[in-house]
């Protein structure tokens, strides 16, 4: 099959401090891929340099924050040259009617969402000139296609980077920067915020919900097609997981 040999490029993960950030840094790295991990957690992602070894980079950083990431941008160019991969990974939701819901929740969600995905493409976008199947990913998720009661903000913010993604690879695919969205269903990680972890965890199991590493596995796989071909949309949902 051709795919492209992965060895000696430099990707930078978002949200590296969560299960689907944590189990793509070990498949990358794997493959011979210089992993920066980018989270606010330190504590999580030092560790995760520590597991890793040498071809792992942990960079403190709150991508919400444009000032951090142009820093942080600016540090795997120094170290690195370029980035040949931007996973945009970073996300957190919040539950509740959006009657009830309050103004600080919503700049939260939309601030993590939105704009670490506007902050950090923006940033990574000139190191990608010019290397060989480079490609921005992001994560948007089921909520992105479908409002689900409960989580209008956080589905806001979701249709806002599948717009988003559609527009940009319009305007970079000719430059031979792919873009790339992963749209997933339920998956076993801490995602949920203010949801009680029981309803959670019932939830998942009802559905036999992913795995983080089958999301790490789709990223991937998509990365890992030779530069001429972009898988432009993956959407991986658990086989009973048959409404959103």
């Amino acid at each position: 099959m051709d795919m492209q040999d992965l060895s000696g490029k430099v990707a930078v993960i978002t949200g590296a401090s969560s299960g689907i950030g944590e189990a793509t840094a070990r498949l990358l790295a794997k493959e011979g891929v210089q992993v920066v991990l980018v989270a606010r957690r330190k504590d999580r992602i030092d560790a995760l340099a520590a597991e890793i070894g040498e071809s792992a980079l942990a960079i403190e950083t709150d991508v919400a924050d444009l000032s951090a990431v142009q820093a942080m941008v600016s540090e795997v160019k120094a170290r690195f040259g370029g980035i040949d991969l931007l996973f945009n990974n970073a996300g957190m939701g919040i539950n509740g009617p959006f009657a009830d819901s309050k103004p600080d929740d919503w700049k939260t969600q939309i601030d993590a969402n939105l704009y670490g995905v506007l902050n950090c493409t923006h940033a990574a976008l000139p190191l990608m000139h010019g290397r060989a199947g480079a490609m921005v990913s992001i994560v948007s998720s089921v909520g992105g296609r479908y409002g689900i009661a409960g989580w209008s903000v956080y589905n806001a913010t979701k249709f806002a980077v599948v717009g988003f993604a559609d527009a940009l690879r319009k305007e970079v695919g000719d430059q031979g920067i792919r873009v790339s969205l992963i749209e997933p269903g339920s998956v076993w990680t801490e995602w949920g915020h203010n949801v009680p972890e029981a309803v959670m965890r019932e939830r998942r199991e009802s559905l036999d919900a992913l795995q983080a590493e089958d999301i790490a596995q789709a990223l991937v796989y998509a990365f890992a097609q030779p530069p001429r071909v972009l898988v432009e949309e993956i959407l991986v949902r658990p086989v009973k997981q048959i409404t959103p």
